[in-house]
This record gives C-alpha cells, sequence and structure tokens, in this order.
C-alpha cells in the first residue's frame, strides 16, 4: 500500500477536528537541561522545539491563560523512580539536584506559574494536575514539551481521558530522531488530540484577549 493510500485509509476511520476548548491551559512538558546539553545522553538537539513553546508560553501569558511547567525529579535514592527508572538509563540525570534535570535557559518558572514535578512519562501520572486544572475551570490544554514519542505522547493520551479537549503544538514539541517525532505526532492527530500549529495556536490565544 503506497503512502497515500495509508493517509486514505486512515482519514476513513481517524479524520475528527475537536477543536480548541473555551478555557485552556497551556502546558509545558519537561524542557529540561539535559536535553539541550550535548554532553549529555539525553541531548536532542530539540532547540527549535523550545523556541516555538516560549513564544506560545509568551501568547498564553498575554492572554492570561495558565502556564504549567513540567519537570522530572528522583529521591537521590531513586527509591520513587520505579520500573520507569529501572528501564531508562538517563533518568540518573534527573536525580535531585543533578543540574542536568534544570529548566532550560529561557524557560525559568515565573512566578504565577505553577511547577508540577513528576516520576512517570504522563504529566497527569501520581500528580495533581488533573484536579488542579479542574478546580480552576480548565476544558482543555495546550501541550508543548519533550519528548514527542515519550512524555508528551503519555500526557496527551492522560489528557483526553481525563476529559480535557487536547492540542499538541506540533513545532513546540521534539524528539532524538526525526521518525518517532513525525510517527507520534501523526498517531496522536488520528486517535487523542489535535495536532496543531504554532501559528494556529498563537491566533486562538490572541483571540482570548
Amino acid at each position: 500500500m503506497s503512502e497515500d493510500d495509508l493517509l486514505e485509509n486512515y482519514r476513513k476511520a481517524f479524520d475528527v477536528k475537536v477543536g480548541f476548548g473555551e478555557r485552556p491551559a497551556l502546558i509545558l512538558i519537561d524542557f529540561c537541561q539535559g536535553y539541550f546539553d550535548p554532553e549529555c545522553d539525553l541531548y536532542a538537539e530539540v532547540d527549535d522545539g523550545l523556541a516555538s513553546a516560549l513564544r506560545v508560553r509568551e501568547a498564553a501569558r498575554a492572554a492570561k491563560v495558565p502556564v504549567i511547567l513540567t519537570g522530572v525529579s528522583y529521591h537521590p535514592s531513586a527509591i520513587d523512580g520505579g520500573r520507569f527508572f529501572e528501564k531508562a538509563a538517563p533518568l540518573r540525570y534527573f536525580i535531585e539536584g543533578n543540574p542536568m534535570g534544570a529548566f532550560a535557559a529561557g524557560l525559568e518558572p515565573q512566578d504565577d506559574e505553577l511547577v508540577i514535578m513528576k516520576q512517570y512519562p504522563s504529566a497527569f501520572f501520581g500528580t495533581s494536575l488533573a484536579s488542579t486544572l479542574t478546580a480552576m475551570g480548565v476544558d482543555s490544554v495546550l501541550l508543548t514539551g519533550l519528548t514527542t514519542s515519550g512524555c508528551v505522547r503519555a500526557s496527551c493520551v492522560d489528557a483526553m481521558s481525563h476529559g480535557f479537549r487536547t492540542a499538541v503544538v506540533a513545532e513546540a514539541c521534539g524528539d532524538r530522531h526525526d521518525e518517532p517525532h513525525k510517527a507520534n505526532l501523526f498517531d496522536m492527530n488520528a486517535k487523542y488530540a489535535d495536532v496543531v500549529s504554532e501559528q494556529e495556536t498563537i491566533e486562538f490565544l490572541q483571540q482570548l484577549n
């Protein structure tokens, strides 16, 4: 089957766009220093993704949309890392106090931005994020972050499962390899979320002003 035939096959089953919600929150997932340091195993050449996310963040703040940053942090003994820490060796860089776990330059949390620290891929698993968003009256989330095939995808599935309309900003995500990045954007758009461009996201946020 050709690529065009495959795309047409998908469109027959998965071609629904749910649109943005009315009260969104922006979530910036795991933009940690390790992904930007060539000396770190996590390095992924994702500077363009961060630059896009920063532009979306600026638009969100201007629109007074809640901004939430997630990071990963483990106890010095890694006792809270479970099987994820056991399987994914680079998670050692997220042990408490390691500079690779700090937020990337330019993404330092502002005083009015919520920071959620997690131990597993999804921003929702084992955290207060879902209940916090619900209490704030949020009905939808805009997802950006790293990596597309890992924590972004896991957060996307959980956001949808918790009842939030979910949009993934394509340019504001990144992965260490382009193929899993593209494949996961394709699959999320088919089943769990609207994959949207930076431009249409910013235009949507500007309409909220």
